[in-house]
């Protein structure tokens, strides 16, 4: 009797066992809902499901305003993966995605929902109420493509779920000053590029500023200024070191309007004007300085009015986008009287910038410029970047618009000693989000904070910084501000793992500009003068390590080893004669000059902070920042990273650091004599 009870408890206990557990409110923990996938911006909101979806190599266009979108993300798949999805609008099947843009869809204009797998079919079902979320759906699909297997597209594999993603605040962007170092076209290209990828739709364009005087002898005439677009009004006010012609600057705005990003111009005055009183001296204050427009001249007027008529008058202006900022930062406020004439010339181009249709966008300065005289406020966006030049309160108080830009949180002054060399991006990623401005904190999304931007300030003309040293500071901080103007507050992932899995992601659909190296060693034993190299990159980022062989021969000076777009690497350089390397516009050499005859090996170690030099194992010379100016240490200041935001400006000092970094050329050789072999191409550190 004893055993016949255990069968039957044994029984009944089975029977419990195989009944469905929502009979009895119980989870079935044995189930596997798909975590949250890695992308950035961290998406929204995730509604894991089970299992996952193979794509099928086909994209079904349900909506005919889309095609465009649908054709730009299969190019981006053969770009980055080597296959091409077949664009249809044919009947879906099992692995397709399928686009469809409705207005019935509850999402805002740049929100989208995925739904991977949780049909009757098991498709990719992509929905958005306008082309500028679709667009943005397909940057999260090449993410997530990216961390599946994707030699193939059959091999890509998606997990189930739905995602429901839309960003916190309407202006996500980025702030470049080319004023004071000219970039080049093809990086503001990319720039383009990578901040779409990452869900950026702000890209502001700081077209021209000067150095600070005190490096050049306190000589406004020596101190170095320029404007970077190309002038007909004014021939000869375009810099003749680097400009962008009109059609070239029209065409980087179309590309912007492809990838959604907006390229807003800014041409800064009535401070920050130097290349405009070296063009014509009679509208420079003796008073504040020759970097300060003449308030009290009406030339000054005229000369400015004409200018931005080139650039937005007409059926075609120049400036195609829907905002212009028109600068006006860090002017003196000595006298009231000049605070009232600024306020004038600031209300004069705002007004200017409406009449041609666009909204007017301006630095935050009208707490410093305090007065009677009404400035308008009304669709007008400011940039708040020091509470001490417009207090955030105050201005939102008056019905500005706001960006939020705090300097101390989100300033680069690359190798400055002041503000940020690199963002602090995990107190940035764990701390801020666009509603705090400096030390004032606003509720998330309040309505008159459009947004938040990052900047990159070159102040310090001269300092041998490269376009590749500021790019190396401005991805990492690009990809964590995408986050935080487009996730906000709703981040979930630890930074921690944040920083571990973004250097997972490329750069963009074609895009290195990081020179990120293979994990393999690149190796090629024969090298031969004039040539292409042919390797999978065409330049070494940092941390590299490039090694090669010669047999000498005796070279002329400015004999070309390596080349690229960016960079030269000479055996000779044409001044010394010794081994060296330019980029920028800067040539730096090493004390080293190869031996008319006989067998050398030649190793070059770059970082961001510095170009070492070794021939046959031995080490040569380390070529590294170094200072080339004196600053008092009553010019040191407190905001460097990781300290505690202060709320002071900086005060430019005498002190100044020069950076002989190399991403490293690897496109094409040049026309030398002697043997070169063995090149081998390395990350000096693994996981990079």
């Amino acid at each position: 009797m004893k055993n016949c009870l255990i069968v039957k408890m044994m029984l009944g206990w089975m029977i419990i066992f195989f009944l469905p557990t929502s009979l009895f409110g119980w989870e079935n923990t044995t189930s596997s809902v798909n975590e949250k996938p890695f992308v950035i911006p961290e998406i929204t909101e995730w509604k894991g499901g089970e299992g996952n979806v193979s794509l099928s190599g086909r994209i079904i266009v349900k909506s005919n305003n889309v095609k465009a979108i649908a054709q730009a993300f299969a190019n981006d798949c053969e770009e980055m993966f080597g296959w091409k999805p077949i664009v249809s609008t044919g009947k879906p099947r099992k692995g397709d995605i399928i686009l469809t843009c409705r207005k019935s869809v509850n999402l805002p204009e740049e929100g989208y929902q995925i739904e991977i797998g949780e049909a009757s079919l098991p498709t990719v079902n992509i929905l958005s109420t306008s082309p500028k979320g679709m667009f943005w759906a397909t940057r999260t699909l090449l993410q997530l493509f990216e961390q599946s297997p994707h030699d193939r597209a059959e091999n890509v594999v998606l997990p189930s779920g739905i995602i429901i993603d839309q960003p916190q605040y309407p202006l996500r962007g980025f702030m470049i000053d080319v004023g004071r170092k000219y970039i080049p076209m093809s990086y503001l290209r990319n720039l383009v590029k990578m901040l779409a990828y990452y869900k950026m739709n702000t890209l502001q364009v700081h077209l021209n500023d000067n150095g600070m005087s005190e490096y050049f002898e306190n000589n406004w005439e020596k101190t170095y200024a320029a404007f970077r677009l190309e002038c007909d009004t004014y021939p000869g006010l375009a810099a003749t070191d680097g400009a962008y012609s009109k059609t070239d600057f029209i065409a980087f705005q179309q590309l912007g309007e492809q990838n959604c990003v907006e390229i807003i111009p800014e041409i800064d005055s009535p401070a920050h004007s130097l290349a405009f009183t070296h063009y014509r001296p009679s509208l420079g204050s003796k008073e504040y300085g020759m970097n300060h427009l003449d308030l009290s001249n009406p030339e000054v007027y005229t000369f400015m009015d004409a200018l931005f008529a080139e650039y937005l008058g007409g059926k075609n202006p120049v400036f195609r986008g829907h905002r212009v900022n028109i600068g006006t930062d860090e002017y003196s406020n000595r006298n009231q009287e000049v605070v009232e004439q600024f306020r004038v010339y600031t209300d004069h181009y705002l007004a200017l910038i409406e009449q041609y249709g666009k909204q007017p966008m301006l630095w935050g300065a009208l707490t410093h410029a305090k007065g009677k005289t009404p400035v308008r406020h009304e669709g007008v966006l400011m940039n708040c970047w020091y509470n001490g030049y417009a207090q955030p309160d105050s201005m939102r108080q008056l019905g500005y618009q706001l960006v939020s830009i705090p300097d101390g949180m989100v300033y680069i002054v690359p190798a400055a000693g002041y503000y940020y060399d690199y963002l602090n991006t995990q107190y940035l990623y764990e701390h801020w989000t666009p509603a705090k401005i400096g030390n004032k904190q606003f509720e998330e999304q309040d309505k008159q904070i459009e947004g938040g931007m990052f900047a990159v300030w070159n102040d310090h003309c001269g300092n041998g910084i490269s376009t590749k040293d500021i790019h190396h500071r401005v991805f990492p901080a690009l990809q964590t501000m995408a986050t935080k103007t487009w996730t906000g507050q709703l981040t979930t992932l630890p930074y921690a793992i944040f920083d571990q899995k973004r250097m997972t992601l490329s750069e963009a659909p074609g895009v290195n500009e990081l020179g990120r190296l293979p994990n393999e060693t690149i190796e090629k034993k024969e090298i031969s003068p004039n040539s292409s190299l042919d390797l999978p990159i065409i330049e070494a980022g940092y941390d590299y390590r490039v090694s090669f062989s010669l047999d000498c021969k005796a070279e002329e000076k400015g004999t070309i080893l390596f080349e690229g777009d960016n960079a030269i690497f000479y055996l000779s350089t044409p001044t010394t004669g010794r081994m060296g390397f330019a980029r920028d516009g800067y040539l730096n050499t090493f004390n080293y000059t190869l031996p008319s005859q006989g067998h050398v090996d030649i190793r070059i170690e770059g970082t961001n902070k510095e170009t070492r030099l070794y021939v046959n194992n031995r080490h040569i010379q380390t070529l590294a920042k170094r200072e080339v100016y004196v600053m008092k240490s009553s010019d040191q200041l407190n905001n460097m990273p990781g300290a505690v935001y202060q709320p002071t400006v900086y005060a430019p000092s005498t002190k100044m650091f020069y950076v002989p970094t190399l991403v490293f050329p690897l496109q094409r050789t040049g026309n030398y004599r002697s043997q070169v072999m063995n090149l081998k191409v390395e990350a000096l550190h693994a996981n990079r």
